[in-house]
């Protein structure tokens, strides 16, 4: 009965917050190979000396940065990833700085059940949804290959992507199969981003983009496979029997539906990571949820799908799979 450990994991958001002010104030991109001395870096930045040295210390004493004197310098890892000088700069960590603020208000809002960020996303701002969407781009690029090689599209010739971001799965289809008609639909302020990744990444002319909130809008028809990455887990369950109703309508006869996320067991316990997302949920948004795979399943079988299978990944997200009888 060692308190120890408890204390550690309760005091484990220190860690966090250095790096994420570290990242927020930027300065990764402010040290170049000669080094710079906490006053250069505070003068550069408008920063309190004192405060901006010890800043430093701790995060060359956590290894994100190393000291020499009195001249920092990033470490290899460090400039990869978290100078803006380097082309795989993390650039949606900052959404994970954003969450800080929201989570930093669970304990209030399981007091009262009202989300401590209920602005719908289009509402947000530019530089809060160009983090969003550049967070999940950087997720969707490492899952999308494993996650849709299992997918037989040997019958599929056209894929509507739903709340698809920056394009990243679309990508992957397309790379899968060259000749697949894929098409995101987004929101009127994501889809002008949707557009820059998909130039940047070269699929410009080959992935089309369709503008609409699927809340209360149609959508397009004509599709082999609708597919819905990390989306329910943003809506109510009255608000997702909807959409499923609607994928059901895009789809050509005998068309399949495909739905990633965190599905949960029946006592919502695990996987442990979709615990906590439901958590990220709660506070993030007005009604969204982690769903067990019998209301998933449920959703489905009313909107007339049938043959339901799901996959379980490593990861502990799910891919639920239906067709369109």
């Amino acid at each position: 009965m060692n308190p120890n450990s408890i204390r550690e994991f309760a005091s484990s958001f220190q860690k966090s917050r250095i790096l994420l002010s570290g990242f927020e104030l930027d300065l990764f991109t402010h040290i170049d190979e000669s080094g710079i001395t906490g006053k250069q870096m505070a003068d550069k930045l408008h920063l309190n000396l004192h405060a901006c040295e010890r800043l430093m210390n701790a995060l060359a004493s956590l290894g994100f940065l190393s000291k020499q004197e009195h001249l920092f310098f990033n470490t290899p890892e460090s400039f990869y990833f978290l100078s803006k000088k380097s082309p795989n700069y993390l650039g949606g960590l900052m959404h994970t700085n954003h969450l800080w603020n929201t989570w930093s208000h669970l304990t209030e809002v399981v007091k009262t059940g009202s989300s401590a960020h209920p602005e719908e996303i289009n509402v947000r701002g530019e530089e809060w949804l160009f983090s969003f969407i550049s967070a999940m781009h950087d997720r969707a690029t490492k899952q999308a290959p494993p996650q849709l090689a299992i997918l037989d599209l040997t019958a599929v010739d056209s894929i509507l992507d739903i709340g698809g971001g920056s394009g990243a799965y679309s990508m992957e289809f397309v790379r899968l199969k060259p000749e697949i008609a894929a098409t995101v639909f987004d929101l009127p302020n994501v889809v002008p981003i949707t557009e820059k990744f998909i130039g940047k990444e070269g699929f410009a002319g080959r992935i089309k983009t369709h503008t609409g909130d699927y809340t209360s809008d149609e959508l397009p028809v004509g599709f082999d496979l609708v597919f819905l990455s990390a989306i329910i887990h943003s809506n109510s369950l009255e608000v997702n029997s909807d959409l499923i109703c609607k994928c059901f309508g895009a789809l050509n006869p005998g068309g399949r539906i495909v739905i990633q996320d965190w599905i949960m067991n029946n006592d919502r316990t695990q996987p442990t990571t979709g615990a906590i997302f439901a958590i990220n949920m709660l506070v993030g948004t007005e009604a969204g949820d982690c769903f067990t795979e019998a209301e998933v399943s449920g959703m489905m079988t009313a909107a007339g799908f049938q043959n339901i299978t799901r996959v379980e990944f490593e990861s502990g997200l799910s891919q639920m799979v239906a067709q369109k009888g």
